[in-house]
């Protein structure tokens, strides 16, 4: 069944929630470390917060509306995993198939020359053994020489061939032993083309965005009017993004090769991993049904799979206090975390200028779209949201429940 938009309903504390979040994109916006945002809070299934402020395209003085589509970069990632997670329900893919089964030309090894077996669970939880070419020190990696895409350039490449190149990679190292942030989603997108015998585009609409009715999010704009521009919060104020520009998130790294222009190219490979475009009601809605249990379209028991921290006690570079589930990251110890979410909230963002959270917990779900990297994805604006909600949900004193 289609599921619809939660309509707004008030918390005990509604203004006080309301002032502390215009606040913090209020503040974002008028020290110019954005450029536009929208931003949706969802409790116990309705929507608490909807605002949307700043511009889509600042130079054409397009101001932001709460249905803008936007790049969505890695928040591709957890709309892609549920869609695996649907094929498990199906009895269609085993998490613990190997991709021996499924896709047997991939076959990468490690540095040694020794053969390795990945399986669907290490692609879901990022445990595989690859990486990303943008992290690389610089042009001289070994994914970068082989000519690897991470999905946000326009290369020109299939998704066969970017997986022949990123094959031709030795692994980091032995698959289920260490946690590394990777190409393992495009991957997966390569396994679920095969399960379903259809391209991935076509295969995540059936499983996922038609089912919940999610018209906006595909692996192309299909109304560029709506589509945010993009911008670059390098000096004030943001730059907009040039056609081709490589953005490094961190020191010692050579990079992101975005080329916005991707987002209109229907033809550009489907990069599962970072690929897609969307909205934030859409994926509110997305959210929502995983909070909820999954509902028809998938069982309850695998939305708790995909809940569980499954690096054990392997820490996540820059994220201390978390570990990674299986579509998106998990906390395991808000001390170490300094979070005020609760044990068990899932987390990610995207390289655009996303961040999102669920804590089911406390019945929160949270997204907050920009069009400003990287403010938007680890920003201060992405502590002031968390920060705002949880300083609200206090002096509400709502009770917390079980998960």
């Amino acid at each position: 069944m289609p599921i619809r938009m939660p309509a707004p309903g008030p918390l005990e504390s509604s203004a006080a929630l309301q002032t502390r979040l215009d606040t913090a994109l209020d503040s974002a916006l008028q020290e110019q470390r954005l450029v536009g945002a929208v931003v949706l809070i969802a409790q116990d299934g309705k929507l608490v917060y909807c605002r949307a402020a700043g511009f889509a395209d600042r130079e054409a003085r397009r101001p932001m509306r709460d249905d803008a589509l936007f790049r969505l970069a890695s928040v591709s990632k957890p709309i892609v995993s549920t869609a695996a997670m649907v094929l498990a329900g199906q009895g269609r893919l085993g998490l613990d198939d190997t991709l021996e089964r499924w896709l047997p030309e991939f076959r990468p090894h490690l540095a040694d020359g020794s053969a390795a077996q990945i399986t669907v669970r290490q692609l879901l939880s990022h445990t595989a053994g690859l990486g990303y070419r943008f992290f690389e020190a610089d042009e001289n990696g070994p994914y970068a020489l082989a000519g690897v895409s991470d999905g946000m350039d326009q290369s020109g490449v299939t998704l066969a061939e970017n997986l022949r190149r990123i094959a031709s990679v030795p692994l980091q190292y032995q698959p289920g032993t260490a946690w590394g942030y990777s190409l393992a989603t495009d991957v997966l997108g390569a396994v679920i083309e095969r399960v379903c015998q259809l391209p991935l585009d076509a295969a995540v609409k059936s499983l996922v965005t038609a089912p919940l009715a999610l018209h906006d999010t595909a692996f192309f704009a299909a109304e560029p009017a709506r589509l945010s521009s993009a911008y670059v919060n390098q000096g004030t104020p943001p730059r907009r993004m040039q056609e081709t520009d490589i953005v490094s998130p961190f020191e010692g790294a050579v990079g992101i090769r975005f080329q916005p222009a991707r987002a209109l190219d229907a033809h550009a490979f489907p990069s599962a991993g970072a690929g897609m475009v969307g909205s934030a009601g859409d994926f509110l809605q997305l959210l929502e049904l995983l909070r909820e249990g999954g509902r028809a379209l998938l069982p309850r028991s695998l939305v708790d799979e995909m809940a569980k921290n499954h690096t054990g006690d392997l820490e996540l570079p820059n994220a201390p206090g978390f570990g990674f589930g299986l579509g998106f990251s998990v906390l395991r110890d808000p001390l170490a975390a300094n979070s005020p979410e609760s044990v068990g909230t899932w987390r990610w963002g995207g390289a655009y200028g996303h961040s999102w959270f669920v804590d089911r917990a406390r019945g929160l779900s949270a997204v907050a779209f920009t069009n400003t990297l990287y403010e938007g994805m680890a920003g201060r604006f992405v502590t002031d949201v968390r920060d705002a909600v949880y300083g609200c949900q206090s002096e509400a004193k709502i009770t917390e429940r079980a998960a």
